[in-house]
């Protein structure tokens, strides 16, 4: 299993910028970011394909945030402009997905990190 941690999370006004990064222990085919609000259940916010970098992002996010991946040093970077109140969650990292339906889905991962707190005030 992979292990994951987070970094970059912190308090920024609406309107400011954040890049979390994610440190992998190993390869692996995929590598996602999901969050989670107090109450909510955890969704989908990005992910990449490690091997081409093809990126995939959740409606919420899309123009506003950007997944990039350094294979080098199996590390992935989610930069998160344009913040708003309702993007206020803990950002989990996430990879070796299962290949199950839909790479925005919890379900089919396999390894998380502990997490990074994200809050945005208005």
């Amino acid at each position: 299993q992979v292990r994951l941690q987070e970094s970059g999370g912190g308090a920024v006004q609406a309107g400011g910028s954040l890049r979390l990064s994610c440190s992998a222990s190993g390869y692996t085919n995929y590598m996602g970011w999901f969050r989670q609000a107090p109450g909510k259940e955890r969704e989908g916010v990005a992910a990449i394909a490690t091997a081409d970098g093809s990126p995939f992002y959740a409606a919420s996010v899309m123009g506003r945030c950007a997944i990039s991946v350094d294979n080098a040093k199996n590390i992935v970077y989610l930069q998160m402009n344009r913040l708003k109140p309702e993007d206020s969650a803990m950002y989990y990292c996430a990879a070796e997905y299962g290949m199950g339906s839909s790479l925005l889905d919890p379900q089919w991962w396999r390894s998380w990190g502990r997490g990074t707190q994200v809050a945005v005030s208005s």
